[in-house]
């Protein structure tokens, strides 16, 4: 959430690479992982291993593997067996760390609201939680554990959700999201960690320095 601070060096090296290994500065250890031409970076412990994007792409949908023009997603896998499979699934055992911008076109950009943010990818909000059970469709086990909103400069602002979900297995994963639009709504920017609720809990710290690494800075 920290948009607009970042050490000096590592901006610049955010401008040179989608993704650097941080060796200096007084931050080793981490990766820095960028869309520079959105202005959005956050970075990731180096052992995080990145999944390939075009299967990646398949998992949210994109059958071809190619993503519309602007969009821009990433993924990171702390287990000892990466996959894409794992960006969405509530029974990870290890960290998956998932980024993803978004151009809007003019329908959405002008139905956006921290509630479209809370539901970008889970429905979070009551309202859409209700609607998906009347059609009989929706995640199980949801439970919401914090929810605030964060502004920054620039017109930045958004949400940050942690909720609990289950799955078919009775495992159950706690997700980190935070979703960022822009001043105008025209862009979404997401960032979202998960695994298991033993493994967030005992992973909680690096997590929360993944999430708060997330920046943005409109170009």
């Amino acid at each position: 959430m920290r948009c607009g601070r970042i050490a000096g060096c590592g901006r610049l090296l955010l401008l040179l690479a989608p993704a650097v290994t941080l060796v200096g500065c007084g931050a080793p250890g981490f990766t820095f992982v960028a869309d520079s031409s959105a202005g959005t970076y956050f970075k990731v412990p180096h052992q995080w291993q990145q999944v390939d994007s075009g299967k990646l792409a398949q998992q949210l949908g994109f059958v071809s593997g190619a993503t519309p023009k602007g969009m821009w997603l990433v993924g990171y896998d702390s287990g000892t067996s990466p996959s894409p499979s794992h960006v969405l699934s509530a029974a990870v055992s290890q960290p998956f760390a998932f980024a993803w911008v978004v151009p809007l076109n003019s329908k959405t950009s002008n139905a956006m609201s921290y509630n479209n943010l809370r539901d970008f990818l889970f429905p979070v909000t009551s309202l859409t939680q209700q609607a998906q059970a009347r059609q009989g469709v929706g995640p199980s086990g949801f439970r919401l554990i914090s929810d605030s909103v964060i502004t920054s400069s620039q017109g930045i602002h958004g949400v940050r959700e942690i909720f609990q979900l289950a799955a078919r297995s009775g495992k159950a994963d706690i997700f980190d999201q935070i979703a960022f639009t822009n001043a105008n709504d025209t862009t979404v920017y997401l960032l979202m960690v998960h695994c298991l609720v033993s493994c967030y809990l005992h992973n909680r710290g690096e997590i929360d320095t993944v999430m708060t690494s997330f920046t943005v800075r409109p170009r």
